[in-house]
């Protein structure tokens, strides 16, 4: 009986993979859609302000594309944003929702700052492993206790990853302005870490870094995990169907607990990078809201690998070139937000819209059945 159980909840799944392979395509022109038309609705509160769009758009492309120089800026911001896309969209195919991605990496952050600091007598190739490994494990167990609340008390890691965002970013600002303050000092920050734990530039007389090349070497690792492994499998098992994944004989709890850890892990190298690479000192405010920015370049590449990387770029490229559109035009920054927002809803809705037509169908083909 047992087996047969099995054998209904893996063709179950089955059927599901085969449906999820149909629409990874209308997911792709979807975003596509949803992000030009969220450019041309900025480009009229632009043109509200009494603004030329055009200027602000080539302004935007300036600051992001139009040059080697810009393009390495570009990916300057987007790092972070491919680590806290990842860890969205793991703990997302376990069915799972992520929400503490800005705690985790400010906690991330400030383990890699103290590795990078008080661990002294190292040489760079193993000084900076250890710093981002560092990194990796505080912002893991920073995700892991989220995990752990919802397996072992049934609470929401929604609710429990946004409270500890707050308590991780307190948590930051205390080990600045406290334990971890630069001597002789008053102002809020660390001293810098030391040179061995600084990660290298990719080109001299820019901020590109070598963190950017890590993140892509983990969104193969990503993949692999996901797709090419048997526990990958499971987690995806486990979020697109918990009572299939059940009958199969997949330990839910342990995946919940194993991706929430992998979920904070990536989040905590989002922090701890950018501290090595781009800040080299810890101060309260590091993020400007790389976490939370995760969850829409996780949404817009429809939680795949090359999506997550796209999704990256086009925020990356919002971020880089948002201080020349102001700067050429006028226009206030704010406008970035206000045209990321747009994707955002306008990616969730139409999300939403074809759940709601798949159900439809579905209803459908059962009373014609």
């Amino acid at each position: 009986m047992r087996r047969a159980k099995g054998v209904y909840g893996m063709r179950q799944v089955a059927c599901i993979f085969k449906k999820l392979k149909k629409n990874t395509l209308l997911h792709g022109v979807i975003s596509f859609a949803a992000v030009f038309v969220s450019l041309l609705l900025g480009m009229v509160l632009i043109r509200f302000m009494g603004i030329d769009p055009l200027a602000a758009l080539a302004a935007l492309y300036e600051g992001s594309f139009s040059s080697m120089k810009s393009l390495l800026e570009t990916t300057v911001k987007m790092t972070p944003l491919l680590f806290t896309g990842m860890s969205y969209a793991i703990a997302y195919r376990c069915g799972l929702t992520n929400l503490g991605m800005e705690g985790q990496l400010y906690i991330g952050a400030v383990v890699g700052t103290a590795v990078g600091i008080y661990v002294t007598g190292l040489p760079g190739g193993i000084h900076v492993p250890l710093a981002i490994l560092g990194g990796f494990i505080g912002g893991g167990l920073f995700g892991f206790i989220a995990g752990a609340l919802k397996v072992w008390f049934g609470a929401s890691e929604i609710i429990t990853t946004v409270m500890l965002n707050t308590i991780a970013m307190n948590f930051a600002e205390f080990m600045v302005n406290g334990p971890m303050i630069e001597p002789a000092r008053s102002n809020s920050q660390t001293s810098p870490v030391l040179e061995s734990a600084q990660i290298g530039k990719l080109f001299e007389g820019t901020r590109a870094h070598w963190g950017f090349i890590i993140a892509l070497c983990f969104i193969v690792l990503f993949w692999l995990f996901l797709w090419r492994s048997k526990k990958g499998y499971e987690v995806r098992v486990s979020g697109l169907n918990r009572q299939a994944a059940a009958y199969s004989g997949i330990n839910i709890e342990e995946n919940i607990l194993l991706v929430m850890f992998l979920a904070g892990g990536l989040a905590g190298l989002a922090g701890c990078i950018e501290i090595l690479a781009v800040q080299i000192r810890m101060v309260p405010s590091i993020s400007p809201g790389y976490g939370f920015d995760g969850i829409a370049v996780a949404l817009i590449g429809n939680n795949t690998p090359i999506g997550i990387v796209l999704g990256a770029l086009l925020f990356g490229a919002f971020r880089a070139g948002g201080n020349r559109m102001q700067m050429r035009t006028q226009t206030p920054i704010s406008i970035v937000n206000v045209i990321q927002a747009f994707v955002i809803i306008a990616v969730i809705s139409s999300n939403i819209l074809l759940e709601k037509l798949d159900e439809k169908r579905l209803k459908n083909q059962k009373q014609e059945g």
